[in-house]
């Protein structure tokens, strides 16, 4: 597939204006919905009803995608094995969403901060609060990914619930000039994004609630995919032990309990040991369930994570085979 654009959705090419821009009322997130026709004489009780039920039409149209979002999922996780990095990239609510996949990342899995990124329009300040015109710079969407050093072998993931957001498309194309695999995840089908990418993940969730708010199911639409994304590609490198988080950093105090709480789940063994074997491993989750099932010392656990891909289950089947 290498190349070749594979699209979740029909295609329906942007259409221009006379005037030569984007027609916007030809996208579907940017229709009035007219189940809230009347949303500003509602109570606050009735306003929150329609919004839940609007909410509901997300997740199903999430699961329309899950073969596409597969195997964007397969091509991260193939990329990250190889030492490559994944980047997310957006404006706006978009580019927020992808810049907390990326810094949730390393806490949760244990990776370095390079190996996932997340570049927003307007940079930093944009994420607290809206850089005018950020998202209508296509050269700066260049410019950011060629800072970044994006190489051939990374994956490069843009975001935007129109599909047709410049500064995006002008990531996408200079992501594919320096031969990265392209994704785009979109909220509108036939996406000028989703023509440029090599793969398009187009959720069409309909009009919004408030018609053109896109914060609202689009965003709820792109935060699940990006929650599988990440999840997804981390659990087929190894990052968990079942359901477990095996990889997090326990850099709090909440967090220290969680590993002591996954080493005692994983090991059935007490709190006392688990803190132990914990603080010998180097505050390595992975590393002390290792130690712990084997008795090998930090640095033969970490040596035999290594030899099996870093996956803990393989260790501890080939543990449980050799005593049996």
């Amino acid at each position: 597939m290498e190349g070749q654009h594979q699209q979740s959705g029909a295609r329906k090419p942007d259409v221009p204006s006379p005037a030569g821009r984007v027609d916007l009322s030809r996208l579907v997130t940017e229709q009035p919905n007219p189940a809230t026709a009347r949303l500003d004489i509602l109570d606050a009780r009735e306003i929150c009803r329609l919004i839940n039920e609007e909410d509901h039409k997300v997740a199903p149209a999430v699961a329309q995608h899950l073969d596409v979002i597969a195997e964007a999922v397969e091509r991260i996780a193939a990329a990250l094995r190889r030492g490559n990095r994944l980047f997310y990239v957006g404006a706006g609510t978009s580019g927020r969403l992808g810049v907390l996949d990326a810094a949730e990342c390393p806490p949760t899995f244990g990776t370095d901060p390079e190996m996932v990124q997340g570049i927003i329009a307007g940079g930093p300040q944009a994420l607290t609060r809206a850089v005018e015109g950020a998202e209508d710079d296509s050269e700066a969407g260049r410019q950011d990914i060629r800072a970044r050093g994006v190489r051939a072998g990374d994956v490069v993931v843009a975001l935007s619930a129109s599909g047709r957001t410049p500064y995006c498309l002008g990531a996408l194309q200079a992501a594919r000039e320096a031969g990265a695999f392209t994704v785009a995840v979109t909220c509108n089908p036939g996406s000028a994004m989703g023509g440029v990418a090599d793969l398009a993940i187009e959720v069409v969730v309909g009009p919004e609630v408030l018609a053109g708010s896109t914060r609202m199911k689009a965003g709820t639409a792109q935060k699940m995919v990006l929650n599988m994304l990440s999840t997804a590609a981390m659990v087929r490198l190894g990052k968990c032990y079942g359901n477990l988080m095996v990889d997090l950093r326990p850099t709090n105090e909440k967090l220290v309990e969680r590993a002591r709480r996954i080493i005692m789940r994983v090991l059935g063994c007490d709190a006392s040991t688990a803190a132990d074997l914990l603080a010998r491993s180097g505050n390595q989750v992975k590393v002390a369930i290792v130690m712990g099932a084997t008795g090998l010392d930090a640095e033969g656990a970490r040596r035999c994570l290594d030899e099996h891909g870093g996956f803990v289950r393989r260790v501890l089947d080939e543990a449980a085979s050799g005593s049996s």
